[in-house]
């Protein structure tokens, strides 16, 4: 009788997998990035398709990251080092409550857009492995740079990394 079973899970299960579709996809260092839309905290909706022709910071956080909230001074720096007009960045709060990054933000002094994802439907569109994680996308929407980690965002070589980016 076990050997019955193990004989049909090992014939079954690879068509049972091959029926629901494919695996998971991981987003790589040039694939172009996931289309989506969010409402940031103060209702501003953001889709990515829109920011086409600039340069877009993307980091996933969680005000309970501790790293996460390491790097957000760094990264309000930058944002305020950059120009507006060819560079945006979004804070994507991934599953949490914005109430708690509202917090955070006032606390911090940080303007940067937070944008609502507590239901996980951006983060999963990104193959997410861990928080924080950041993404740059050209002004092509193409994923240039993915950074798992918190980063000295202010730091010279990451602003011109991004000014490299800018001025394509």
């Amino acid at each position: 009788m076990k050997r019955l079973l193990r004989l049909t899970l090992v014939f079954c299960l690879p068509i049972f997998i091959l029926a629901c579709g494919q695996g998971p996809t991981f987003l790589k260092v040039g694939d172009s990035a996931p289309d989506f839309s969010l409402v940031d905290r103060q209702g501003k909706t953001w889709t990515l398709s829109e920011l086409k022709g600039q340069v877009v910071f993307i980091n996933f956080w969680a005000t309970w990251c501790s790293p996460c909230l390491k790097e957000l001074p760094s990264m309000q720096k930058l944002y305020e080092t950059l120009p507006k007009t060819k560079f945006k960045m979004l804070a994507i709060l991934s599953n949490d409550k914005p109430v708690l990054a509202d917090f955070i933000a006032n606390q911090k002094g940080i303007s940067i857009p937070i944008l609502d994802d507590s239901q996980n439907l951006v983060s999963s569109k990104f193959a997410l492995t861990g928080l924080p994680e950041t993404f740059i996308v050209d002004k092509q929407g193409i994923l240039r740079e993915k950074f798992i980690g918190p980063e000295q965002w202010d730091a010279p070589g990451y602003v011109q990394m991004i000014m490299k980016y800018i001025n394509q």
